[in-house]
């Protein structure tokens, strides 16, 4: 759960640091308030991108900084590790990002420094957003489907067939891809087995190129290498070498040891740097041997070097290009010697492969049919609570002509808000009102499936008014139950349910706008002021009583 939030020059917003609880909070402030600076805050945590402008005019850098709390840290603890960032101690995820202005930002994650990227992953393990445009995503039938299936548990048969679909997605790919190419001619053929030879003769391996590069760097400086060592060789053990001078220098350092014992070691290192010289001369002679290059030898180093230069520069800049490059030469030329037979077995393979995936879509397919009979029959009664007492909603699976991504069927939610009324697709029926409604009603049911533990409502209740919006708040309490929900809302009937209560003001009377945000859950006059406010006058004597009656024994 979130524990805490600092939040520090972030658009009209100066600095504010809260404490949260868990349950269900709510966020409430005349329109225009700066409510969704709070949203801006925990949008930043969760890695959406931003650019300067949020940054408080006058300020040289924006900041927010939470603290999150995980009972059971080990899922969050591998997710970290998965991106090398430091563990959570004692259960506390801290997250901090800045956004300077003359500077790059910075990310830290429990003090790593860390990516956007891995800022939006941990995201989506800690905190999920409702907007006002979530319940147009009802109209979507990828969004109708997720729904069902996160009813139904079906994400690992989803996985499972998706996983089969891909495979005969694969091969009837490659099908395609044999079947587009033509029959090569004779003088392809011919080019490509010659190709074939000339790549043969190299060992494409990291090592016998890196040798091969080496021996041709020699062929070509043959010469200059050749001088060079010959006269080291010689300035070492020739007649007039190093080693035939220092010969005589040993004889008289040995004359020197007779007469004064005590030099024998230096006579011995002498003799010892007499023998180094002399295999460093033999060392020399024997590598003057190897840069001598017999003519064949050297034709048959050009001529490699010749090819490998020509396929690098074709094929590409690595061995493992090349390799490739050479395997799909000769595959091209077995597919040509039996392209009839090639197609045949393919087309074996392929319906194999659409059996399978088939007969995992119908499992799937068996798992949805549940799940829509149920889901269907709880969400309508949801739906009746939230002033549909006559409403109609149904699940209906639709066949699909052939496999998709998602299996062999569609879905499609059927709604009818009046009795008498044959339902229809949510397209063609629903207002927004009633979409927002739905929307909730789902989300009631699907609420303990939902493994990410901080829910955040935007005005989710928008469009709904009166004693709905008593059963909005409840329902909102509901899910609070198992989640830490945080709800911006503009119904008192909804604002009077939260377990805790943020008040968001903005503040114009100086010669600058200042944004506040303030708990006002411990200060119950204050909180039916602002109950009163909700509901049109915070100083009128009925309003003030009705939010009394709101908050009742809170």
């Amino acid at each position: 759960m979130l524990q805490s939030l600092r939040i520090k020059n972030l658009a009209l917003l100066e600095e504010v640091s809260l404490d949260f609880e868990a349950g269900f909070t709510v966020v409430t402030g005349e329109t225009g308030a700066g409510k969704s600076i709070l949203l801006g805050a925990l949008s930043l945590l969760a890695g959406e991108r931003a650019d300067k402008t949020v940054i408080r005019q006058g300020a040289s850098a924006c900041e927010v900084e939470a603290s999150l709390y995980f009972e059971d840290a080990r899922k969050m603890d591998a997710l970290l590790a998965g991106l090398d960032l430091p563990p959570c101690e004692d259960g506390l995820l801290i997250l901090k990002r800045s956004l300077p202005r003359d500077k790059a930002p910075r990310l830290t994650v429990n003090g790593g420094l860390a990516t956007l990227a891995a800022l939006q992953r941990l995201g989506e393990h800690w905190i999920d957003f409702h907007g006002p445009s979530e319940p147009r995503r009802l109209l979507k039938e990828s969004c109708q489907l997720e729904l069902l299936d996160l009813y139904g548990r079906a994400g690992d048969a989803l996985a499972a067939y998706q996983e089969k679909y891909q495979a005969w997605r694969a091969l009837i790919a490659e099908r395609e891809r044999i079947t587009g190419e033509t029959r090569l001619a004779p003088d392809q053929i011919t080019f490509l087995e010659n190709q074939l030879v000339r790549l043969d003769a190299l060992d494409l391996t990291d090592e016998a190129i890196e040798a091969l590069e080496r021996d041709f760097q020699r062929l070509s400086k043959a010469q200059e290498l050749i001088g060079l060592t010959s006269a080291l060789a010689n300035g070492l053990t020739g007649e007039e070498g190093a080693t035939g001078r220092v010969a005589a220098l040993l004889r008289e350092a040995r004359q020197l040891e007779n007469l004064d014992p005590s030099s024998k070691t230096l006579a011995d290192r002498l003799s010892a740097a007499s023998i180094e010289l002399a295999d460093l001369g033999a060392e020399f002679e024997a590598l003057a041997g190897q840069f001598n290059f017999d003519p064949e030898q050297a034709e048959q180093l050009q001529e490699k070097m010749n090819t490998w230069l020509e396929v690098k520069r074709k094929h590409g800049g690595d061995v493992r290009t090349v390799i490739e490059a050479r395997d799909e030469m000769r595959r091209r030329l077995e597919i040509q010697g039996d392209l009839e037979g090639a197609l045949l077995r393919l087309e074996k393979q392929i319906a194999e492969a659409a059996r399978i995936a088939r007969k995992e879509a119908a499992e799937l397919r068996g798992l949805r049919e549940k799940a829509a009979r149920e889901l269907a029959k709880i969400a309508a009664g949801s739906i009746a609570q939230l002033g549909f007492k006559k409403a109609d909603f149904q699940i209906r699976l639709v066949p699909l002509e052939e496999l998709g991504p998602t299996g062999d069927c569609g879905v499609e939610f059927l709604f009818s808000p009046n009795v008498g009324e044959a339902p229809l697709p949510l397209n063609r029926i629903a207002s927004s009102g009633e979409l927002a409604r739905v929307m909730l009603a789902l989300k009631t049911v699907l609420a303990d499936l939902d493994g990410v533990p901080v829910l955040v409502f935007d005005e989710v209740d928008a469009n709904v008014g009166g004693e709905i919006g008593r059963v909005v708040g409840e329902k909102m309490a509901k899910i609070a139950k198992t989640h830490q929900v945080l709800c911006v809302t503009h119904l008192p009937q909804v604002a009077a349910q939260g377990d805790s209560h943020l008040v968001v003001e903005k503040d114009q009377s100086k010669d600058r706008a200042i944004v506040t945000i303030s708990p006002i859950q411990a200060h119950r006059k204050i909180r039916v002021g602002e109950l009163a406010r909700m509901l049109g006058d915070r100083t009128a004597k009925s309003a003030l009583a009705h939010a009394e009656e709101l908050l009742g024994s809170r």
